[in-house]
């Protein structure tokens, strides 16, 4: 049975979103932008802030509700209602030590009727220092896998699992270059 590798953070579910216009905005009054505005990720610099405040930022909100309030992305839900049985599924994400329970908590009450296995890379913060197993996504999918499909946000992740030779599907979102809407990728994965 063929398994896919889902990235949580913008694919499952709209964090970056979420974060933008929950935290961000209310507590930045003055910033003019919009979700849309973020062309970069990490958009610390769009933003006008260091990376260390942007992800203290960030980590405040997952761990604020451990996340509790972010709902799955619709179109996620429903393919895996329609499709998720059809394959084995892994989450695999990169967040920070101090936040991977709080992910892992949020896929299995979402997702947890088909993701039965959780994994992280631990996305590094300062002052953190950690034992590294895998150097990233593709290098994790090429130690645990002969064949998977990687589904990620990050375009420097599908890249690399393609170039390991892993079938790999980019999550539309304003920071990469997808040309496609959330609903054909999920109408493309449903092809498998």
């Amino acid at each position: 049975m063929l398994t896919i590798v889902w990235d949580v953070d913008d694919v499952l579910n709209d964090l970056t979103r979420e974060w933008f216009e929950r935290a961000w905005l209310p507590a930045n009054p003055a910033c003019r932008l919009s979700y849309l505005d973020l062309t970069d990720n990490p958009p610390y610099s769009l933003l006008k802030v260091s990376l260390d405040e942007y992800l203290a930022s960030l980590d405040a909100f997952r761990l604020a509700n451990q996340m509790k309030d972010l709902s799955p992305v619709g179109e996620a839900r429903k393919w895996f209602e329609q499709y998720g049985s059809k394959y084995r599924h892994i989450a695999l994400t990169a967040v920070p030590l101090q936040c991977a329970s709080a992910s892992a908590g949020w896929v299995i009450t979402h997702f947890g009727q088909w993701i039965r296995s959780f994994h992280f890379i631990p996305s590094r913060r300062a002052g953190e220092s950690l034992p590294t197993y895998d150097l990233d996504k593709a290098d994790f999918l090429r130690s645990w896998f002969a064949e998977a499909v990687l589904v990620d946000d990050r375009e420097e992740n599908v890249s690399a699992a393609r170039e390991g030779g892993f079938r790999a599907w980019l999550m539309p979102r304003p920071w990469n270059s997808s040309n496609q809407n959330i609903s054909d990728t999920f109408g493309e994965l449903s092809r498998l």
